[in-house]
């Protein structure tokens, strides 16, 4: 199982091995990652699983399409790096894959 890396806005860093397939999102939930409230359950529907992918990974995976950029409106301190975890999808090339956590989700 590929390695997560998050890594809160007050420098809690958490390594979090997630199954392939599952969301970025899904693992911080599994593993009690606080920093991610993930309140619709991955259903890309409230932008509370908001995080920043780390610079190195970011021309790594898929670009926020549709929904995903329509929600990512709505997150507070938007950055060129923002994602949603629950629609990123872990893929074996993924171990190491690191996201920022922002200071709130609201």
């Amino acid at each position: 199982m590929p390695l997560i890396n998050y890594i809160e806005a007050n420098g809690n860093h958490h390594e979090a091995e997630v199954s392939v397939g599952e969301t970025v999102m899904q693992g911080a939930v599994d593993n009690m990652i606080d920093s991610i409230l993930a309140e619709c359950g991955g259903a890309c529907a409230c932008a509370t699983c908001h995080c920043y992918v780390d610079e190195a990974w970011i021309d790594k995976i898929p670009p926020a399409q549709g929904i995903e950029q329509d929600m990512l409106e709505a997150v507070v301190e938007p950055k060129d790096n923002s994602r949603l975890s629950c629609q990123i999808y872990v893929t074996e090339e993924m171990d190491g894959f690191t996201v920022r956590l922002p200071e709130s989700q609201y």
